[in-house]
């Protein structure tokens, strides 16, 4: 069977520019083990029962290579998707909305009702857990990273700039677009577990289930403010710093701590299992009740799309098409009628 590979999630890479040409093969090689994108069927064998042409696939399987722009695979290295959503969502449905999926349906037995908090709620992961538990009638508390300055770090025109520098960019407005996805309480890191946000929760029923995909200290704080028997399960871990919470805390709460990693999953489950988790997600896509932030670029404009991926703060996933247009020969394709001549006096 063969199948042309459309788009491509690019990874982000957000890195000093100093340290790019160092991490340059490292990207390479994660490009070529991507399991991102969506394909579109453009011929099948005589024994393919499963797929035909025009079908929309997604890789079943790890490290099956999207970093090209056509494929000769077996049908059963495939998934048929829906080709009725957006091309973006279908090129990234397999990892990020499919993890906010999972942790709502596999931990916590969640009711509506039910309250649960998140780190990391800007990402794509993020906003899809708020979204989907709007769907499920639970409530959502969002903590954004703040990046808080260091004061003694900071030049004298900073700190004459105070309060406006201490955040990272955009912080009031990430916050605002939260609360517009759905998010009932979402908060800067450094709020939680103060007393202003205790008094924000302390009517709400205890918090069951925690999300955290930035690790380090902020963990803890999330730990401290969770009901007494919380799961709090780690599926990522941004900030590159250790989860260290206190024994004491662990065993005071009762809390459970848990690990999830979508490709883990994936590898222990059906074809028909995973089928049916996409296609509820493409259903949310297709009624508009899950929206997410993309910017796409042909292939020919990589450099470009690869320092887009690399700015600081970026909400947008940035999305390659690599079944973009020869320009050239679109152009030499026309007849020379259809351009005019533009003639100038030479002096």
């Amino acid at each position: 069977m063969v199948s042309r590979l459309l788009y491509l999630l690019l990874v982000e890479m957000k890195v000093q520019r100093q340290q790019q040409q160092l991490l340059l093969p490292l990207l390479i090689l994660i490009l070529l083990l991507l399991i991102l994108g969506v394909a579109v069927v453009t011929n099948v064998g005589a024994k393919v029962t499963s797929l035909k042409a025009g079908d929309w696939v997604i890789p079943a399987n790890a490290a099956f290579g999207t970093w090209r722009q056509s494929a000769v695979t077996d049908e059963k290295t495939l998934i048929k998707i829906p080709n009725d959503i957006p091309v973006a969502y279908a090129a990234t449905i397999a990892v990020n909305p499919s993890t906010a999926y999972r942790l709502l349906r596999d931990f916590g037995s969640l009711k509506p009702g039910d309250v649960i908090i998140q780190n990391g709620a800007n990402s794509m992961v993020g906003l899809s857990v708020i979204q989907m538990a709007r769907e499920m009638g639970v409530k959502t508390i969002n903590i954004v990273r703040s990046d808080r300055l260091v004061l003694s770090s900071l030049s004298l025109l900073s700190l004459l700039l105070l309060p406006s520098c201490m955040y990272r960019p955009r912080l009031e407005q990430t916050l605002r677009m939260l609360s517009n996805y759905g998010g009932d309480i979402n908060v800067p890191e450094d709020y939680v577990n103060s007393y202003g946000f205790n008094e924000m929760i302390k009517d709400l029923p205890p918090i069951k289930l925690a999300f955290n995909c930035i690790g380090g200290e902020g963990v803890v704080d999330i730990a401290r403010v969770v009901g007494k028997g919380a799961t709090l399960v780690t599926y990522g871990g941004m900030s590159k710093e250790q989860v260290a919470i206190p024994s004491d805390l662990i065993s005071k709460k009762l809390l459970k701590l848990q690990s999830f990693w979508v490709t883990e999953w994936a590898k222990n489950h059906s074809i028909a299992e995973r089928t049916t988790m996409i296609n509820d997600i493409a259903s949310l896509v297709r009624s508009k009740k899950l929206s997410l932030l993309y910017e796409m670029h042909d292939f020919d404009d990589f450099n470009y799309a690869l320092h887009k991926s690399m700015e600081p703060y970026g909400l947008r996933k940035i999305i390659l098409n690599m079944d973009y247009p020869d320009r050239l020969k679109e152009h030499d394709a026309r007849p020379s009628s259809d351009y005019w001549v533009f003639q100038t006096d030479t002096v």
